[in-house]
């Protein structure tokens, strides 16, 4: 039986968001299965349908009462002698992802470090965790570093969804199966949003 292929328009509308956002989870690598019909990029319904199942991060078990998400966009190259790239990509090793993501943030340090863990969202799925944000440093344009961030884990195919923990600490771990792979909306004008976790107060 042949596999019904969607263009990345169709998927994006079967998923409700638009092509451009649809677009870079193909970039990052995330969904296996992919055809091209020319210029075209063609996906599996089932992967589209899979995508659009795809459950909300459940973030009332945890404890901090808003959390913040650092939302990213496809791996590009990095102008940077610390790091060859900036985004996320599936294909990337453990180091080169968590590299490539800790970088300097316009946001409230003390809010991030609060709640203990930042998610990173790409078209709004959960696809690494950073934990370790206790410590941070400021630069002299207003942004903040957080040097000691850990990677807990990443997804390296959203479809089914594939994970891999990189942390041995057992609260990075339980982190990382929460919310790996779950979508997670948020929204901001730059890359840290802050979200309720609607935890009792």
């Amino acid at each position: 039986m042949t596999s019904v292929l969607l263009t990345t328009g169709q998927a994006a509308e079967e998923l409700g968001c638009a092509v451009t956002t649809f677009r870079r989870l193909v970039h990052a690598g995330l969904l296996p299965g992919l055809s091209r019909r020319g210029v075209r990029v063609m996906i599996p319904l089932s992967a589209a349908q899979a995508l659009s199942a795809r459950h909300h991060a459940p973030l009332h078990q945890l404890d901090a009462q808003e959390i913040a998400v650092l939302r990213v966009d496809a791996a590009q190259p990095a102008d940077d002698p610390d790091r060859d790239w900036i985004g996320f990509s599936a294909t990337l090793s453990a180091d080169s992802v968590l590299k490539a993501l800790r970088g300097w943030w316009r946001c409230d340090a003390v809010s991030v470090a609060a709640g203990g863990v930042l998610p990173v969202t790409l078209s709004g799925y959960v696809v690494a965790i950073l934990t370790g944000l206790e410590r941070w440093e400021r630069n002299a344009e207003g942004r903040h570093a957080f040097p000691d961030a850990r990677l807990a884990g990443y997804v390296t195919d959203l479809v089914t969804p594939h994970t891999v923990i990189t942390s041995e600490v057992e609260e990075d771990q339980r982190l990382a199966e929460l919310l790996l792979g779950s979508r997670l909306t948020s929204h901001s004008g730059g890359a840290i949003a802050y979200v309720p976790t609607q935890a009792a107060a």
